[in-house]
């Protein structure tokens, strides 16, 4: 498979998980409709081929699953994922060896890591088409506009350029940008993230920031931007490091930045520091409209794109969304850096229907009373997106922490409100969670659902009940003679027990 966007697009439709849709569509409100019905039935990757007011095809909700995200990272089993964390955990906070075979491993990541380097490509494909400042009308890209209380048309899958000018060290970032010109759209990014940080130093010498954004790349190249890395690691070398090689990339035309060399469009600008308008309310993760905030104006004056180029695009909203689709990818890649971080820690999970990041859900292997409440607050500060983790519950390691009846079955019998709940007021918060008092500031909630241990209780906790291991091992033998060999073993109906489950889509 290329690795590029196309290449992606041809893989899907391959395997079955791409629709072209000839049908004359409008980019204000109703390729989201249809995406988000296909997004909420499981289905495939769409590309619109007819857009109303541009003359270029739309591709929309590709990494609508965990299957085609894994794809998309050249893998097939989402248990890969932690294969390429343990990686990713070994470059972030190396130890030295105690082994040969841990020195062995050590030096295949490094070689991983050569391998990984980015190249240049002198005659990117992304430079075929080159539109000046006099010519360049950002309404020709078929932007869309996702909802009826959305304040304009966006950009939502691009990947946001930009340059420490002190270390020279780039930044890439998925921020969302709001058209508000033929020229100029402002990027709302968090004060945290690394765009607003070298806006903040580019503003201290008096400069302006220079920003590339590449649309329609590679959606591996996505998933790298999309995950936490220390500040002094580039992005295109994570995603080499996905990819299993270097990333070609191409200098742009009018500012001093790289971009990936088979984008299929690039826009290249400049912010001057302190030039802002106001950006939103837009539609967002937490399933509601956010505020109305002053953001940095980006003037473009250039745009390069393929030839019969594709505009690659999603949006946010409550799950599921492609958004949750690559943070449970993530959520596999980051286990062992959590691990490697947080040593009691055997497994967790984001359940995707709190935003994939809203609740966390970790297991530990308990050895000594109040390991719980340890483990909850070391996970708060072991990566920075779990600032922003609103409730942590911690259970043993003998629960499936991804099966919800026993996650609650574990709260419902563990857990005693008045001694294993504990709550941190008052404390730095996403902006966007309307639920808290002070907007920007609020409560976080850990609940120890593990079995209690002296001094935590004085009585005795009583023996969980299990099957006897020698009748289990006699049915399991005896499955087929049962005449119930149809039936999967361990394999329950949801609906049996009142769940809900989506439906699946026929193709």
């Amino acid at each position: 498979m290329a690795r590029d966007l196309r290449g992606f697009i041809n893989l899907l439709e391959e395997r079955g998980q791409l629709r072209r849709i000839k049908a004359s569509v409008d980019p204000d409100l109703e390729i989201a409709e249809i995406a988000n019905r296909m997004l909420q039935a499981g289905g495939p990757g769409l590309l619109f081929e007819n857009v109303q007011g541009s003359p270029f095809p739309i591709a929309i909700n590709l990494m609508g699953t965990v299957e085609r995200i894994c794809w998309a990272m050249n893998m097939d089993n989402p248990l890969e994922l932690e294969d390429l964390g343990k990686k990713l955990g070994m470059l972030q906070q190396p130890k030295p060896p105690k082994k040969i075979s841990q020195a062995i491993d050590f030096g295949k990541v490094l070689f991983d890591v050569v391998k990984a380097k980015p190249g240049r490509d002198f005659f990117p494909s992304c430079q075929q088409v080159v539109i000046s400042e006099e010519d360049l009308d950002l309404n020709t890209l078929p932007l869309i506009r996702p909802y009826p209380g959305d304040a304009g048309k966006i950009i939502t899958l691009g990947l946001v350029i930009t340059k420490d000018c002190e270390t020279g060290i780039p930044n890439v970032g998925v921020y969302r940008l709001q058209l508000q010109s033929a020229k100029t759209m402002t990027v709302h990014w968090l004060s945290v993230r690394g765009g607003a940080r070298h806006l903040r130093k580019s503003s201290e010498q008096g400069k302006k920031l220079e920003v590339a954004i590449a649309l329609g790349v590679d959606p591996l190249i996505i998933m790298a931007a999309a995950t936490p890395i220390p500040v002094d690691l580039s992005e295109w070398l994570f995603a080499g490091l996905y990819g299993g090689s270097g990333v070609p990339l191409a200098k742009c035309k009018t500012v001093d930045l790289e971009v990936p060399a088979d984008s299929e469009f690039v826009l290249e600008g400049t912010i001057t520091p302190g030039e802002v308008l106001p950006d939103g309310p837009f539609g967002d993760h937490m399933g509601y409209y956010g505020g109305v905030e002053d953001s940095p104006l980006i003037r473009f004056q250039c745009i390069t794109h393929r030839k019969k180029p594709v505009y690659l695009t999603t949006f946010s909203g409550r799950p599921p969304k492609e958004e949750a689709m690559m943070a449970i990818a993530l959520n596999r890649i980051y286990t062992p850096i959590l691990r490697q971080q947080v040593s009691e820690i055997v497994d967790f999970f984001l359940p995707m229907e709190a935003l994939s990041y809203k609740a966390a859900i970790i297991s530990i292997d308990k050895a000594y009373p109040g390991q719980a409440k340890r483990a909850a607050l070391a996970f708060w500060s072991a990566l920075p997106q779990f600032t922003y983790t609103k409730f942590v519950i911690v259970v043993d390691k003998d629960i499936n922490i991804r099966d919800p009846r026993q996650v609650v079955w574990a709260i419902s019998s563990k857990v005693d409100p008045s001694r294993d709940v504990f709550i941190l007021p008052e404390t730095p918060f996403d902006t966007l969670d309307f639920a808290s008092e002070k907007i920007g500031l609020g409560g976080r909630m850990g609940v120890d659902a593990t079995t209690k241990i002296y001094p935590e209780t004085t009585h005795e906790w009583g023996a969980v009940l299990d099957s006897d291991p020698d009748i289990a091992a006699k049915v399991d033998q005896r499955w087929q003679e049962y005449g119930l060999a149809d039936l999967t073993l361990g394999e329950v109906d949801p609906n049996v027990f009142g769940y809900e489950m989506p439906s699946k889509f026929n193709h």
